[in-house]
């Protein structure tokens, strides 16, 4: 089984492949690069390379040029309180204004990737951030991160960057995160598939999350696990064939969640990389139970 190559223009749209699967995939952007191709276009101009991860591992080693992103820069923080949610999205303006002081403008091309320390739905959920205000045709992954690009003899430098701030324009904010009475109507919206990105033990209740055991009544199970090798890159594949097994067809819309909004973002990468334009249930099941929005079924 074979999918078309990554393209790396922009100007149409492309078709994967994927066994029965046939899916038209926007002309959105350059969803991945590889290491080698990063190697080569490292100096380019407007090119903005974000590391992904907390201040100590940066300052211990990131790729040549790179800035820090801590996943906090990019969420409202972590609400432990009875009925607070974790990582929501801040306002969008909250948003420019921190990619602004990273340098990022309207005309920027930025590659993120994952510090050796870093989880990928960390770095997946910073792409989705950037699609939210705007920026997820500028945006694309560096698949396998920093492991990926010491291996190939690349190297990595303690080196703070010098750079100037960035001018981002406010657009409007992508229809890319829904609420739970979104959910709710699902069942009474035809070729909707909502899509459970936990662990198959939550998802079977075998173990419960947030003090219930299983998932949204009518939800599908995708782990998110599925979408990458142990290395933690994505291969178109292995992603469609997760997606087959569990029934997603190609014009299907998808709906994704996870526990806290994180784990669900990696799957919504994927589907982003088959072609789909998938939307996160932010407060995922966090909201749905703290909150009491519905049943849960095994």
């Amino acid at each position: 089984m074979k999918t078309t190559p990554v393209n790396l223009a922009r100007s149409a749209p492309r078709l994967v492949v994927l066994a029965s699967m046939v899916i038209s995939i926007p002309a959105w952007g350059q969803d991945l690069v590889d290491s080698d191709w990063l190697s080569k276009h490292l100096a380019d101009r407007n090119l903005v390379v974000l590391h992904v991860g907390e201040a100590d591992g940066y300052a211990k080693a990131h790729i040549p040029g790179s800035r820090n992103l801590a996943l906090a820069d990019v969420t409202k923080g972590a609400d432990f309180s009875a009925k607070g949610l974790l990582f929501e999205l801040p306002s969008a303006a909250e948003l420019r204004s921190k990619f602004e002081s990273l340098g990022v403008s309207d005309n920027a091309r930025i590659i993120l990737y994952a510090g050796t320390e870093q989880p990928l739905p960390a770095v997946t959920r910073v792409a989705l951030v950037l699609n939210h205000i705007g920026l997820g045709a500028h945006t694309s992954l560096l698949n396998g991160g920093l492991r990926a690009w010491t291996k190939i003899g690349q190297t990595t430098t303690a080196e703070v960057p010098s750079f100037s701030p960035g001018r981002i324009t406010p657009t409007p904010d992508k229809a890319d995160i829904v609420d739970a009475d979104f959910v709710k109507s699902i069942p009474n919206k035809p070729g909707y598939k909502l899509i459970d990105a936990r662990a198959a033990a939550n998802y079977k209740g075998i173990e419960p999350s947030f003090g219930k055991a299983g998932h949204i009544p009518g939800a599908i199970s995708i782990p998110f696990n599925e979408m990458n090798d142990d290395v933690q890159q994505f291969n178109r594949d292995r992603i469609g064939l997760a997606f087959q097994a569990a029934g997603v067809k190609p014009d299907d819309k998808l709906v994704v969640y996870c526990h806290v909004g994180m784990q669900a973002t990696e799957v919504i990468f994927g589907a982003r990389l088959l072609g789909y334009d998938p939307v996160l249930y932010d407060g995922s099941f966090q909201d749905w139970t703290i909150n009491n929005r519905g049943p849960v079924e095994k």
